[in-house]
């Protein structure tokens, strides 16, 4: 199915937590000299128009970046990431936000790579246009961007000539069968890449799959890893909806931990809609 349109969600509580998880890490990565790749197996659009008709249509930017942008006593663990965001606004107002893909490639050097893969025809063309926009220095040689399912791509890809490599997988979940999909690939990916870190996204929704899914994972037995959620509110009685969002990080920076046991209360506190909001922090590193 290609259905599924991320313009709609841009910027929203999900994306907020999901890109703020990969801005730390990142930058952990960018504190060595030696080159690493930045692979991306579902990566939309690249820059979002806040103002257009998709992302308007719910405004769910409104309850996501707004409230980090508008905040007037920003957290100081935060406000390197709103400085990027902002750095894709350079009128001073909040009308673009920029997709994973766009966030990596400002963040990255010269000399890292980006392997980017979008198979939806129209979010491809944006994708490809999102980041020729910002080919205005010589990193413009180093993003690779395939109109592929990066289910299927990533297994030729991996492991990278650099043996260093940051992968987020944030598949849409339209199809049930996606929850199987990433277990398997994940599966797969650390047989080719043992050492590599990967980022999976999955939506916090009342379907059994995502408890599947999540066990299907730990069965792997993976010794370093790193779980955060974020519920930002209380789900609804009809059973429809999501209520928040969740990573499964393997291998994450060691550093992380503590940066999110400092950060997700406050990131909690503002992106709450009622008073279910919460969140949950596991980790076990080795």
């Amino acid at each position: 199915m290609l259905s599924y349109r991320h313009a709609f969600h841009a910027g929203n509580h999900a994306d907020v937590l999901k890109h703020y998880v990969l801005f730390e890490i990142l930058q952990y990565f960018l504190q060595k000299d030696k080159p690493f790749h930045y692979i991306d197996t579902h990566a939309g659009a690249g820059i979002y128009a806040l103002q257009e008709s998709y992302a308007q249509k719910n405004e769910e930017y409104q309850a996501g970046i707004s409230k980090l942008w508008q905040a007037q006593s920003l957290a100081p663990a935060f406000a390197p990431f709103v400085n990027l965001i902002k750095s894709f606004n350079a009128s001073g107002t909040l009308l673009h936000y920029p997709g994973s893909p766009a966030i990596a490639y400002r963040m990255l050097r010269a000399s890292d790579k980006l392997r980017l893969f979008e198979l939806h025809p129209t979010d491809f063309k944006h994708l490809v246009d999102a980041i020729q926009s910002m080919s205005d220095h010589p990193k413009s040689r180093k993003a690779e961007i395939s109109q592929q399912d990066g289910f299927a791509g990533i297994k030729s890809i991996l492991p990278p000539p650099s043996r260093r490599a940051v992968v987020l997988i944030d598949p849409p979940y339209e199809e049930k069968i996606d929850y199987k999909r990433v277990s398997n690939m994940l599966a797969d990916g650390l047989k080719r890449f043992a050492t590599g870190t990967f980022i999976i996204w999955y939506p916090l929704l009342q379907r059994p799959e995502i408890g599947e899914m999540l066990q299907a994972l730990e069965r792997l037995g993976i010794e370093n890893w790193l779980q955060v959620s974020l519920t930002v509110q209380t789900p609804s009685m009809d059973g429809f909806g999501m209520h928040g969002s969740g990573l499964f990080i393997v291998n994450p920076p060691w550093t992380l931990p503590a940066t999110l046991e400092q950060v997700m209360p406050t990131l909690c506190q503002m992106l709450a809609l009622d008073e279910g909001a919460s969140f949950e922090l596991q980790s076990h590193l080795v």
